[in-house]
Order: C-alpha cells, then sequence, then structure tokens
C-alpha cells in the first residue's frame, strides 16, 4: 500500500516544526528519514500513526485520506514503534506482542490458534521467543525494544512506521532487523540516525533539515559529501561499500562553524 505525505505542516506554539513536506513511499519500499536533532523527523511521523494532526496537509494510505478512517481501521493498516513506546505495567512479553491484535479483535475476543501461531512466528523471528515469560521491565532496552517490533509486526499493517528502531540494538540484532525490514514487503517509513545503516537498508531517503525536506532519492543520490557538511554540519568521505556497493560515510569533524 502506498504511503503518501501531501504538503504536511505542522506549527505548534507559533513554531513551524514541519514545513510542507511531500514525500511519496511506494508500496513494499523501505523509506529513511535522516536529518539532525530537531529537523521534524519525529513529528513527520507522528502525523502518520495519528498521535499528532497536522496544521496542515494530508497523509493518505493508497487513495484514501488517513483522516478519514476510523481509528480501529488505521491500526489495521498502520503499525508503529516509537522512541516513546514504553511499557510500564509489567505484562510478560508473550502478553505485550499478544497486544498487537487488538485492532483485529472485538471485545474481549480470545486470540485463536492462527493469532497465536503468529505470535509465536514473529518471537522467532525477532529472538524473543525465549523471554516469553518474562517481565518486560526486566529486560534490557535491546530486549525490549524488539518486543515492542515484535507487537507492531503482528498487527499484519501494510504500513509500518519505525522511529530509530536500532537504539539500544547491538549490531548484529541491528542488521537483523533491517534485514527484516527490506524483506518483509511492508510499506516502511524509518527514522535512523546511522547514515551508514540508513544507506545499507533503504530504497529510498528524504533529508529533513528546519522542518523541510531539503533532498529526497536513492541514498546514492542524496549522500553528498555536500548535503552531510550543509544539513550535519561535518565532513566525509564518501566510499562503496566492498561488498554491496552501498555508500558508506568515513566522518572528520568540521570546522568550528
Amino acid at each position: 500500500m502506498d504511503l503518501s505525505l501531501d504538503g504536511l505542516s505542522v506549527v505548534t506554539d507559533g513554531r513551524s516544526l514541519v514545513r510542507d513536506l511531500s514525500l511519496d513511499v511506494r508500496s513494499g519500499q523501505v523509506v529513511g528519514l535522516i536529518g539532525p536533532n530537531g529537523s521534524g523527523k519525529s513529528t513527520a511521523l507522528r502525523c502518520v500513526y495519528r498521535a499528532l494532526r497536522p496544521s496542515s496537509g494530508t497523509v493518505r494510505v493508497g487513495e484514501q485520506d488517513l483522516s478519514r478512517l476510523t481509528m480501529r481501521r488505521s491500526a489495521q493498516v498502520i503499525a508503529a514503534m516509537t522512541q516513546d513506546g514504553s511499557v510500564d505495567l509489567d505484562f510478560t512479553v508473550q502478553e505485550v506482542v499478544e497486544l498487537g491484535r487488538t485492532p483485529h479483535l472485538q471485545g474481549n475476543q480470545a486470540l485463536g490458534r492462527r493469532e497465536r501461531d503468529l505470535c509465536e512466528r514473529v518471537m522467532d523471528q525477532l529472538d524473543i521467543r525465549h523471554l516469553a515469560r518474562r517481565g518486560v521491565l526486566t529486560l534490557s532496552g535491546g530486549e525490549r525494544q524488539r518486543v515492542l517490533l515484535a507487537r507492531a509486526l503482528v498487527q499484519e499493517p501494510k504500513i509500518l512506521v519505525l522511529d530509530e528502531p536500532t537504539n539500544h540494538l547491538d549490531v548484529r540484532h541491528q542488521v537483523e532487523l533491517l534485514s527484516l525490514l527490506r524483506g518483509s514487503g511492508l510499506t516502511v517509513l524509518v527514522v535512523l540516525h546511522d547514515l551508514n545503516l540508513a544507506a545499507a537498508a533503504c530504497d529510498r531517503l528524504g533529508v529533513l533539515s528546519r522542518g523541510r525536506l531539503v533532498a529526497a532519492g536513492t541514498p546514492e543520490d542524496v549522500l553528498t559529501t555536500e548535503l552531510v557538511d550543509d544539513v550535519f554540519g561535518v565532513k566525509a568521505s564518501i566510499v562503496a561499500h566492498p561488498l554491496t556497493g552501498d555508500p558508506q560515510l568515513l566522518y572528520t569533524l568540521s570546522p568550528s562553524r
């Protein structure tokens, strides 16, 4: 399912956090949002998973205006993993993952065999099956991150929205997670701070600076020495990964500005 942000703007307390953002994510693509802290990336994502209403502009899923869908239907189409997706009650890992089925159930309907099998399969994919009976409050940050992603995946969404999903993950689980996204077939919009991971995982990148989209395209087209210096304030040499050919950045600090 296609996802389109059309002229999206967010103004809060007189400050423009996102300004006239237009970006298309085609069905099955992984598109990354990159940019410095405070550039509007997370704010844009909040509009997509309906935690925030844009001041102007439209989010479309397929041909439909997202704001016209019921919240239940939105949750059946879009799953989100957010930076603040904490779990305050000490549910077990299995209980948290099973909560992802809530948009598809009526009332207190119990999970059927298919739903239970789906939850177990996703927990296996994310290497958390052995944690099923553990309380989530006893987990490390990386373990909890994988649990929250599992909860999003068992929603069986068409569109997956992720805000810094590699936070707290070790290198192995970062690579496995991004490989999973690439092979999922889902439409994915993801915020990543690590530009090398973004280049390896994403089909296209959108670069935000001060709330505006300043570049969009393939990683090869977007990640240039000039853009990295202008937007992020660092000097970087761009080299091709010896195995994949993806652009990789080698940094040196820019002089003080």
